[in-house]
């Protein structure tokens, strides 16, 4: 069966601009970004109220990170064969549904299913809008994709620390929110203009795969293993770092931990913003000793428990952050064409969550038998030494 659909039949009669897209689909993989980060304030609560033991809250956060490995293994480039706007829609649905569970979720399963759902949506999202940003402005669309990680982050970490800390209610009103904007962005996008080509292959494309195009897969093979170092930190800071804060200053409040990790986020997007016009190989080199320097001084300051200084590592340790994760961006994403950038992002991607969450849930697991301190000198050593050999691996590797 042949499936015929012209270009038109497939078009909203309305359709938004190009630039009005692109900001559309910046602040929709903000959303995503940030429905990810928002729970994790949370879990405390539901600890206390569900009963939940520590490795039931790893657990759930694996469930997200498998399912969201899962899409993108599966459905990560299903965009370049059906198009972005129906992925894009699909996928901004399943988010306001898992934004439903988790309002209604009473029990670790259902928690786990909520989170295994949102990983699904952001898994389908992160690949099909990134690759929708580089259609409608090729120029800018490999910094654009570096700010929405960062600033969705900081948005979901801190606005939800500010809600769970400060609002009534807040294991609802923070999933509301989230429900809101992911349904109004779906309403605008319905009219977004269609930029990759419906093409035969999108049942063959479901099973699970990376692929890498030719032309892009030198620098892949060359970003690799500071992509591997930049979001283990990332892991490092979203896994431990709240507990981290409540231990050197004894403070309980929900928006302390997200100050700290927003302040890794924050300095990532400013450092993304402010070197936008330095050579992405410069960016590596500079980023991985940046990161590797930040990331010693925060383990400086749990060990001496100096909150100051731990926020002086953690925004070095956010600059390297932004610099590397941008570098990489810009080094491999500029080497695909139309057809092929859901796939390449989709494999990009997975280097990046594998490198996030593998390390994070082995530390979940590792925390009640070594303890938080020593869990946390390990895994940021890890850390650092990646972060140097990214350095001397990308000095041998030099065309």
């Amino acid at each position: 069966m042949s499936l015929c659909v012209t270009h038109n039949d497939v078009q909203p009669r309305s359709m938004l601009s190009n630039a009005t897209t692109t900001v559309v689909a910046v602040i929709t993989a903000m959303t995503f970004a940030a429905s990810g980060a928002a729970p994790t304030p949370l879990y405390h609560q539901y600890q206390e109220s569900l009963g939940l033991t520590p490795s039931t809250i790893t657990i759930i956060f694996a469930a997200y990170v498998l399912s969201l490995l899962a899409a993108l293994l599966t459905v990560g480039s299903l965009s370049d064969y059906i198009g972005r706007r129906p992925a894009i829609l699909a996928a901004l649905i399943l988010n306001v549904v898992s934004m439903a569970m988790f309002m209604t979720a009473d029990s670790a399963t259902a928690l786990i299913a909520a989170r295994a759902l949102q990983g699904f949506a952001t898994g389908l999202a992160t690949a099909t809008l990134g690759a929708a940003i580089l259609d409608n402005d090729r120029s800018h669309g490999p910094v654009l994709n570096s700010i929405t990680a960062f600033g969705g982050l900081t948005v979901g970490s801190l606005g939800a620390g500010i809600l769970v800390t400060y609002a009534p209610d807040p294991r609802q009103l923070v999933y509301v929110v989230l429900l809101a904007l992911s349904a109004v962005e779906a309403l605008i996008l319905w009219f977004m203009p269609e930029t990759a080509q419906v093409r035969a292959g999108a049942l063959a494309s479901l099973r699970p795969h990376v692929n890498v195009p030719a032309r892009a897969s030198r620098a892949m093979v060359r970003v690799t293993p500071v992509t591997i170092a930049t979001w283990a930190l990332g892991g490092f800071y979203f896994s431990l770092m709240p507990a981290l804060v409540r231990v050197a200053t004894g403070a309980t409040l929900p928006v302390v931990g997200g100050l700290v990790v927003s302040a890794l986020t924050l300095s990532g997007a400013i450092s993304v913003l402010l070197l936008g016009s330095a050579l992405p190989r410069r960016m590596l080199s500079v980023g991985t000793v940046v990161l590797a320097a930040g990331v010693a001084i925060t383990l400086a300051g749990v060990r001496e428990q100096l909150v100051w200084l731990m926020l002086v590592g953690t925004v070095a340790s956010g600059i390297g952050f932004g610099a590397t994760f941008s570098g990489a961006m810009r080094t491999v994403l500029p080497l695909a064409q139309t057809d092929e950038r859901a796939e390449l992002l989709a494999a990009f991607y997975v280097v990046g969550y594998l490198s996030f969450s593998l390390p994070a849930v082995l530390t979940g697991f590792a925390v009640p038998i070594v303890g938080l301190t020593a869990a946390a000198y390990v895994y940021g050593g890890v850390v650092i030494l990646m972060a140097l050999a990214s350095t001397i691996a990308a000095s041998f590797s030099r065309d």
